[in-house]
């Protein structure tokens, strides 16, 4: 996932989370998320991977459109756009994640085309493909130093754990 933020210092640990953006629990985790910018910065790498669940009818097109906009420089801001608009994504669709777009001030018409020519399917599909093999089966979950957390049955003391596991990864890296 490309993401227009600084440079990360070599040897930052990396956070996966394997989210869709048509799911009410992920929108549970932005809090979580926040916290972890917020108390890591560069120091941790958080990484959006994408594990659109079939049971939404919309994912698969949110998690295209969420390239679109870390492609635009505003990927992060955009999943929280969209994440708080849950059940709207569920009725209005494609439709939604243009206007987002748009009330970013993003390219819109981009993102209506980025949606028609499929530009970002490949990623979507080979994060889809990843989180299958490493055994994620709904989201939120997280990766971090070879851990495997999942959010999708509860979040309770999920952003402690992967504190206690970038703390650890952080120590050992300065040796």
């Amino acid at each position: 996932m490309s993401d227009s933020s600084p440079v990360r210092p070599a040897g930052a640990p990396v956070l996966d989370v394997w989210c869709e953006l048509q799911c009410p629990d992920c929108r549970g985790a932005l809090d979580d998320l926040r916290a972890l910018r917020a108390r890591y910065g560069d120091r941790l790498e958080l990484r959006l991977r994408h594990f659109p669940l079939e049971k939404h009818k919309h994912a698969f097109a949110a998690a295209q459109a969420v390239e679109e906009a870390f492609e635009q420089g505003q990927g992060w801001a955009y999943v929280e756009a969209v994440l708080g608009r849950v059940e709207e994504l569920d009725r209005r669709g494609e439709a939604l994640l243009v206007e987002v777009a748009r009330e970013l001030g993003l390219d819109a018409e981009e993102f209506d085309t980025a949606l028609i020519d499929g530009r970002h399917i490949l990623i979507v599909d080979a994060d889809q493909a990843e989180g299958k093999a490493i055994g994620v089966t709904g989201t939120p979950t997280y990766v971090i130093g070879g851990e495997r957390l999942d959010g999708g049955k509860s979040q309770e003391g999920l952003r402690e754990r992967v504190e206690e596991i970038a703390d650890r990864l952080l120590a050992d890296s300065r040796g």
